[in-house]
């Protein structure tokens, strides 16, 4: 039998997408860019469920961990279903099933969270005992550890979801990514824009992973040209911390990449226990080429200052 791939024109190329609105818009941009880039060339997207999004009456830590949202999309690629996969980048392993392979990370959007909050009100405001919705480990210790009077709830859902319930007061308020909001246009809904000082990202937040098959010449060869390898270098130093600590993308860890003035890649990392007990900051820079080692660098002075502990008792916290 004939793979699929064999009845694909060399004009069309098949993108594997989630079918949220926001995974859509994201995907339909990555289409814009490769048809403007390629002339004659024609973008097919085909939407695929992922577990993540079937699942939604249970905390994503309990029924899968890492990469819940991008493993039916890997399957696609490795059976010759699609050639491209979009994905969220702070949704994906640290490492790619055999075959599989990142073809390219295009421009990052700002990586910082905002807060939604029911009356406008600032976090710092609340008071005690007012409920965040939000299942990310990450975004509760940091801010567990710096409004220590609030208390969190998990909530699932996209993010119009989130914001309904928001809205309907379920919830004081929910902590999104900035990139979301402003790619589904509800930015003006955002009652807070938090500074990275307050809660950095999680390791590729704001930043897209364009994935295909490693034996696919063509499409790595279509993707190429959407690379941004500055973008790409500090992503790699992110996702490697995250990797030396063993951690899938659940790991209540905060990492930001950035090039200095000066060319350097300067990396900032903190790693905190959910109920904000334990806290661990690291901060270091290395010449750009060196991203991964960075990364692994950074880890390990994370764990030095009591990153050891944070992780022991993770398994009881959270």
């Amino acid at each position: 039998m004939k793979s699929s791939k064999s009845r694909t024109s060399n004009s069309i190329i098949r993108l594997g997408t989630r079918a949220s609105n926001l995974a859509l818009m994201q995907s339909h941009m990555i289409a814009s860019l490769l048809v403007k880039a390629h002339p004659g060339l024609s973008v097919e997207l085909l939407e695929i469920k992922t577990t993540g999004d079937e699942i939604r009456d249970k905390p994503l830590q309990s029924f899968g961990g890492a990469g819940v949202f991008v493993k039916e999309l890997e399957l696609a690629l490795l059976e010759e279903r699609i050639d491209l996969a979009v994905h969220s980048l702070k949704d994906m392993p640290t490492r790619q099933p055999k075959g599989l392979v990142i073809g390219a990370v295009p421009a990052r959007e700002d990586t910082r969270d905002v807060a939604v909050v029911c009356g406008g009100t600032k976090l710092k405001d609340l008071p005690a005992g007012s409920i965040i919705g939000s299942g990310s480990l990450r975004r509760r210790a940091q801010l567990k550890y710096k409004y220590p009077q609030l208390e969190f709830a998990e909530i699932r859902g996209n993010v119009e979801t989130r914001l309904r319930k928001v809205a309907e007061g379920q919830y004081a308020g929910t902590i999104l990514a900035r990139a979301g909001m402003h790619r589904l246009g509800l930015l003006k809904q955002a009652t807070e824009v938090l500074p990275l000082s307050i809660m950095l990202p999680a390791p590729g937040q704001g930043a897209l992973g364009l994935e295909c098959r490693s034996s696919d010449r063509r499409t790595r060869r279509l993707l190429k040209v959407l690379n941004d390898e500055d973008v790409a270098q500090c992503i790699t130093a992110e996702r490697a911390v995250l990797e030396a600590l063993g951690g899938g993308c659940h790991l209540p860890l905060g990492a930001l990449g950035e090039i200095d003035a000066s060319g350097q890649l300067r990396l900032r990392a903190v790693l905190g226990l959910p109920d904000g007990s334990l806290f661990a900051r690291a901060e270091e820079c290395l010449p750009v080429a060196q991203a991964r080692q960075l990364g692994r660098g950074v880890a390990k002075m994370l764990l030095a200052r009591d990153g050891n502990k944070i992780l022991e008792r993770l398994p009881k916290i959270g």
